[in-house]
């Protein structure tokens, strides 16, 4: 099982990552996603800091080198900032569907950028593997939400500017995903997180500083329940479900580890049915079922 530590260890993450997604659903309806972001974030860094002093004694990260920290803040601001960002824009101007069906393709740009500039290679396995879950990923997301089905056809015309918006996204999320395994090397994936979410803080607060946003960010905390699934988000997102993602990234190929975090929407299902009383049609279920057999051939060896 040793040989699978890796893959399963990027399960785990998209078991927190399903669990984020629905708080953070949540607390970004009650206190808009831009508002949200930062105070996932701003928990995420006293999360870590907490951590920090606890294991090394210091309360920010030590013992990386100065190219490590260039390449993990960049990872940050790739990540974290630009590429939710980007995003959320996509959202505004495309819609979340057709944005989540472009988003899914952000484990084959990461299996990419990981092959040209980390030498990594995918076994045949692997890549069908890629493709069953980006398939399956895919079937979900047009199949699921009847309210977003009433809307139309995908058929109809989408602004270019969305679509780019929303490859930006993915890129975004791949991007980061490298960059963090080129800063991190051998490092402490929670010490690595770290710096990745103290560049996530300092480039929203710019942003905030720009746009003038503080005294909603203040206004939020009046708000218990935002709070309240905002910090279940961060302890599972930020906190654990990134440095999860990391160090499963140090057991596998980044392409394998992202391509199985990636199947949040279809780990969301059962969420869905349980606590919202939604309706799952039986694309959904193919598409799950699709997602995890992909899932599947990446424990099987080639």
């Amino acid at each position: 099982m040793n040989q699978f530590y890796g893959e399963i260890i990027a399960l785990s993450t998209a078991f927190c990552w399903t669990i984020t997604a629905v708080a953070f659903e949540f607390a970004g309806k009650r206190i808009g996603s831009l508002t949200m972001n930062l105070l996932r974030l701003l928990m995420a860094f006293f999360m870590y800091a907490v951590y920090s002093v606890i294991v090394y004694g210091t309360v920010f990260p030590a013992g990386f080198a100065g190219d490590s920290w260039m390449w993990l803040i960049l990872s940050g601001l790739v990540g974290f900032v630009i590429g939710d960002l980007l995003l959320f824009q996509a959202y505004v101007d495309i819609g979340a569907r057709v944005s989540l069906v472009i988003m899914s393709l952000w484990p084959a740009m990461t299996a990419f950028l990981a092959w040209v500039f980390l030498g990594e290679r995918m076994k045949a396995f692997d890549l069908l593997g890629l493709f069953l879950v980006t398939s399956g990923i895919v079937l979900v997301i047009l199949s699921g939400n009847r309210a977003n089905r009433k809307q139309g056809s995908l058929k109809k015309a989408i602004p270019v500017t969305g679509i780019l918006l929303a490859l930006g996204g993915a890129f975004g999320q791949a991007g980061g995903m490298v960059l963090s395994k080129v800063g991190m090397g051998d490092h402490d994936p929670f010490a690595a997180s770290y710096i990745r979410v103290i560049a996530g803080v300092i480039g929203f607060s710019a942003i905030f500083f720009i746009t003038g946003r503080w005294k909603k960010l203040f206004a939020s905390l009046k708000d218990g329940k935002a709070v309240g699934a905002t910090t279940i988000g961060a302890v599972m997102g930020p906190f654990l479900g990134v440095s999860l993602s990391l160090m499963a990234i140090q057991y596998t190929s980044t392409g394998v580890a992202s391509s199985i975090m990636a199947i949040n929407p279809v780990l969301i299902i059962p969420l869905s049915v349980a606590f919202f009383k939604e309706k799952v049609s039986w694309g959904e279920v193919a598409g799950a079922l699709i997602a995890v057999a992909g899932v599947v051939m990446f424990f099987i060896q080639s």
